[in-house]
């Protein structure tokens, strides 16, 4: 069973469609036993990273994430939920993040030309840079859905897939049993759904 956290600011039931569509059970839940029974976890969000990562901490589940992390458990971020992953953001101030991957979450203004629209909306494509278990059903240069201003800056080696928008953008990551994208694969058509697919098959 594969547990999507509940705190106020994800794509929830979009998300439950996809999983439904591929034929895997999943618990929309704010509840930590269902998070600790769970055999991986999904954290979405959409919004700022500030009140979002604000909502986790005050709830205690960002405490719960860490917990069920560090034991091994797959944990996909998606969106806001990868952002979160990281250690701090710099949107609209200084928040930290769950650490659990090492890096900061900065504006795609800092590095792609003034020409280029903000957010980042629309298909795009992937650059495979690392290997991941999640890319597993997918071909290098599939098109994925993205909506974002901010990205992810860390050191490459957690890099498994950047976008190029005027710049490689960390499409994304992982760090062990950590894993995040910052596109929507429930909005991502078929790749999207074998994207999820991979992701229920990590052990």
């Amino acid at each position: 069973m594969t547990a999507i956290i509940n705190y106020g600011v994800g794509n929830l039931f979009s998300l439950e469609s996809s999983f439904n569509a591929i034929g895997q059970t999943v618990t929309i839940t704010s509840n930590p036993d269902d998070i600790k029974a769970a055999e991986r976890i999904i954290l979405p969000g959409v919004g700022a990273f500030g009140d979002a990562a604000g909502k986790l901490f005050s709830s205690g589940l960002a405490e719960v994430l860490i917990s069920e992390a560090h034991k091994g458990k797959p944990i996909l971020g998606i969106c806001l939920g990868m952002q979160l992953l990281f250690t701090k953001s710099y949107e609209f101030g200084e928040f930290n993040g769950l650490n659990l991957i090492p890096g900061n979450v900065k504006p795609i203004s800092d590095v792609i030309p003034e020409s280029f629209k903000i957010p980042q909306m629309g298909w795009n494509s992937l650059d495979f840079i690392n290997p991941s278990e999640i890319y597993s059903r997918t071909p290098e240069n599939s098109y994925v859905y993205f909506v974002h201003s901010y990205a992810a800056f860390c050191d490459e080696r957690y890099v498994t897939a950047t976008t190029d928008y005027g710049a490689p953008l960390t499409a994304s990551v992982q760090n062990g049993n950590i894993y995040g994208v910052q596109y929507h694969p429930e909005k991502s058509g078929n790749i999207g759904l074998d994207i999820l697919r991979a992701f229920c098959e990590v052990k």
